[in-house]
């Protein structure tokens, strides 16, 4: 049986979003209690703050703990050793806006987790771009029209 490409693209898409929707759908407030029981019987896990831990909670899924991407259902990009990222805009695009099978997170992820995922990226796995990327920098790119 064949999986047509569209289908594939978008069951990565979907894995994507349900992933990251699950990981971010308990309110900030609960979010920040760490470990232990809530009264409801739920534990909640902090909310990830640093790149690293942006990266491990959200991105790793798809593009794997070594950042090499993967192929299989969908292709995704590895993000190692990868000369796109040396221009903060575009990985500051990609991230907030999506690019083909990823969604966007701007609406996810605030835009100091995108800086911090990006500024961890562009400087592990590889890469050596170690500018660090600001919420400004992200908040011009992800809302271009919002009063900064």
């Amino acid at each position: 049986m064949t999986i047509s490409k569209t289908l594939r693209a978008a069951l990565a898409a979907t894995l994507a979003l349900s992933a990251a929707l699950a990981l971010f759908s308990a309110p900030a407030a609960a979010q920040a209690v760490q470990g232990g029981d809530t009264g409801g019987g739920v534990v909640r896990v902090p909310k990830p703050v640093t790149g690293a831990q942006v990266y491990q909670s959200v991105c790793q899924a798809c593009h794997m703990a070594d950042a090499k991407g993967a192929s299989g259902a969908a292709t995704i990009p590895a993000l190692a050793n990868n000369p796109r990222l040396a221009a903060a805009a575009y990985p500051i695009m990609v991230v907030s806006k999506g690019k083909g099978a990823m969604p966007g997170f701007a609406d996810m992820l605030s835009d100091a987790q995108m800086a911090n995922v990006i500024t961890y990226v562009r400087g592990n796995f590889g890469n050596s771009f170690t500018k660090p990327v600001s919420e400004a920098d992200v908040a011009r790119i992800a809302h271009p029209l919002a009063d900064h």
